[in-house]
């Protein structure tokens, strides 16, 4: 096994945001392997987030972005139970990357109880015609049709909702996972309540004219 160096330790703990005995005991376990000493320290992250989650997180803030010089722009509103965490420069900064994760990712809901039941069905309903339709499917089970199914709904939740989808900054985890970081890091329960998206002329009706035809009008054809 590898030795467990002091910087090992805090490398690890730079890059999960875990306590410096969490990271040590991680790492042993892990027999010295940082990758595998990670998804340790998340999944136990996730059992102290899922601690919390009847607690009432109602400080918080809202944050913005901009990009592309004005063309889009994000406000997105962050919880967490205290008004010293929601103060604190790495939860400002959490809100900052969330809003930039929503320009650049464009997702539609926040978590996957918030999709339309209706637009789940839609989604389930084109992935059964498509699995079914492929060749390749032909012989197979109706059970295995359904696990295709529902592989490519969770290939939907990642484009689509937010927790579920890559991080911008670090596609290795969601930004589920992030959230659940800070969680561990912070020990209160943080949330995404909402954003909105706003990218400039979205929905707007644009001219549209035939170029070749007011140019012959101008000639007095």
């Amino acid at each position: 096994m590898a030795e467990i160096t002091a910087a090992a330790v805090k490398s690890l703990r730079e890059k999960t945001g875990a306590g410096m005995m969490e990271c040590k005991n991680a790492l042993t376990e892990a027999q010295g392997s940082e990758e595998q000493a990670i998804d340790l320290l998340r999944k136990r992250g996730l059992a102290s987030a899922k601690k919390k989650e009847g607690r009432v997180a109602a400080e918080g803030a809202v944050g913005s972005y901009i990009h592309m010089g004005g063309k889009v722009g994000v406000l997105v509103e962050v919880n967490c139970e205290t008004d010293f965490v929601a103060r604190t420069d790495e939860f400002q900064a959490l809100i900052k990357d969330i809003a930039m994760h929503v320009a650049a990712a464009e997702p539609r809901y926040v978590t996957r109880d918030e999709v339309p039941q209706g637009d789940l069905d839609k989604e389930r309903e084109i992935a059964r015609a498509q699995a079914k339709n492929d060749p390749k499917n032909a012989s197979k089970p109706d059970a295995v049709i359904d696990k295709i199914v529902e592989g490519r709904l969770n290939k939907f939740f990642e484009e689509a909702v937010l927790l579920d989808q890559p991080f911008v900054k670090d596609p290795a985890k969601t930004v589920g996972d992030l959230l659940t970081e800070k969680v561990s890091k912070t020990g209160e329960r943080i949330t995404v309540r909402r954003f909105a998206r706003y990218k400039m002329g979205e929905g707007l009706a644009k001219r549209d004219e035939d170029f070749g035809n007011e140019v012959a009008a101008l000639a007095g054809n």
